[in-house]
């Protein structure tokens, strides 16, 4: 095992890392930016370098200041956690061109699933299930407008590369493909650096599960279980549960083999995630990507698994066993993204938190990037923290979930958790009974 590890992010991940690895007594170095100086994540590291401005650009996306900052004092892993450059191949390469210990998979496995059409291809080969769709880039307008056709409305249409959601959109006929098309394509260019663009059958009423696996260090692919990220707003994940709770178990096994052989036909290594479009009508499921870091999604797994998948993930990256010898799910646990924004319109907020009191109590899990008297800034995401719970069943979670909502106060910037008891209350959530389009029928009706 190596001595000490560069943690090469921020907020509530760089915390939640920075302590499994000092459990494992290893020294943890922190890496922040100037608008970050004084959150809690730093003061927490044993040693914190100074890496830029406030500009992702020019701090968490600088990967040479961050290489300095491992050379300097003489960090022997690098840990990317979630975001920023988590799954960038060329960072990870440099980081083992350095003689560093690159705590997550190969960079090939990274560049392979990177790009969606790809991994698309990958996978069928592999005979995991995927959506009807295209196999090569779309050039055009006019091939988007064929392959719809050959496909079948309605399509989902998604920048080939990166992640988040951004730029994806469904397209229900024409008029709405010519618009889904130049947007994606726009997006991809400007945020991703290059313009391919991907269509695939949209299934309407879909859930969305991802699966978490593991590829351990003498080539073994588990997997440990599954997580419905069916609720979201803008694409993005706002509350996660395990086991989902609209999938049976014969489908589950199913979905957990198929993401085995996923993690095997890679050669994956370290925590991953295989997430797949699950159609409840049909009971089959589709791949829809994986993603190739530690998720934020993770603690519910843990909570519900009785692991800690950081520190599988040092453990294989140093080339040793994992901990634990098998892994059986009890209970319920859910995770709800608590977020510096408006609860109605989700549009973010800014300011500093006068007041920050988490609930405690039995089976509650705060992962915090933010404390009292810190400064929540425009240049990064809202997340402020990770609410997690867990119980013996369902409702028994979820009726620690509603207290636990209700006792966390948060003065400052406005925050999502007047939405998070709203959607408690969704008797959709509530009963177990919704799909990937909950958030906008919440909002379609006010």
């Amino acid at each position: 095992m190596f001595e000490s590890v560069l943690v090469a992010n921020r907020g509530e991940i760089a915390g939640r890392i920075l302590r499994t690895a000092r459990a494992m007594g290893l020294k943890v170095i922190a890496v922040y930016s100037e608008a970050d100086a004084d959150l809690p994540f730093v003061a927490e590291a044993d040693e914190a370098v100074l890496i830029g401005p406030a500009d992702p650009a020019r701090s968490y996306l600088n990967a040479a200041a961050i290489l300095e900052a491992a050379h300097r004092t003489n960090a022997r892993a690098v840990h990317p956690g979630s975001g920023f450059l988590a799954e960038s191949a060329a960072f990870a390469r440099q980081v083992a061109d350095r003689g560093l210990v690159w705590v997550g998979p190969p960079p090939l496995t990274i560049a392979r699933m990177g790009d969606k059409i790809n991994a698309r291809n990958l996978m069928k080969e592999a005979g995991v299930p995927v959506a009807p769709g295209v196999w090569e880039p779309v050039p055009d307008t006019g091939t988007a407008i064929e392959e719809a056709e050959r496909i079948g409305y309605p399509v989902m249409v998604k920048p080939a590369a990166g992640a988040g959601g951004i730029g994806m959109a469904a397209a229900h006929h024409e008029p709405s493909l010519r618009e889904a098309y130049a947007t994606a394509r726009t997006h991809a260019e400007r945020v991703f650096g290059q313009g391919d663009v991907l269509l695939e059958r949209y299934v309407e009423g879909a859930r969305h599960v991802g699966v978490q696996i593991l590829g351990l260090a003498d080539g073994m692919v588990v997997a440990l279980g599954d997580r419905d990220c069916s609720v979201q707003r803008r694409h993005q994940e706002v509350a996660v549960e395990t086991p989902s709770p609209g999938v049976p178990p014969a489908l589950r096994e199913r979905m957990l083999a198929a993401a085995v052989h996923a993690g095997e036909a890679v050669g994956y290594r370290g925590a991953g995630t295989v997430e797949y479009l699950v159609d409840p009508a049909a009971q089959d499921f589709f791949f829809l990507e994986m993603t190739t870091r530690l998720q934020a999604e993770h603690p519910v797994t843990e909570m519900a698994g009785g692991i800690d998948l950081v520190e599988q993930q040092f453990r294989i990256a140093a080339g040793e066993p994992v901990s634990f010898t098998g892994v059986a799910p009890r209970g319920h646990a859910v995770e709800f993204r608590v977020l510096a924004e408006d609860p109605r319109h989700f549009l973010p907020g800014t300011g500093e938190i006068k007041v920050w009191e988490e609930p405690v109590g039995d089976g509650i899990r705060i992962d915090a990037g933010y404390a009292e008297g810190t400064t929540v800034t425009t240049h990064y995401g809202p997340l402020l923290a990770k609410l997690c719970v867990h119980g013996d069943d369902r409702d028994h979670a979820l009726a620690r979930a509603r207290a636990a909502v209700d006792a966390f106060r948060i003065e400052g910037p406005p925050t999502n958790l007047p939405f998070l008891r709203e959607l408690l209350d969704r008797p959709e959530f509530a009963a177990g009974a919704y799909d990937t389009g909950l958030v906008g029928r919440m909002r379609a009706r006010r």
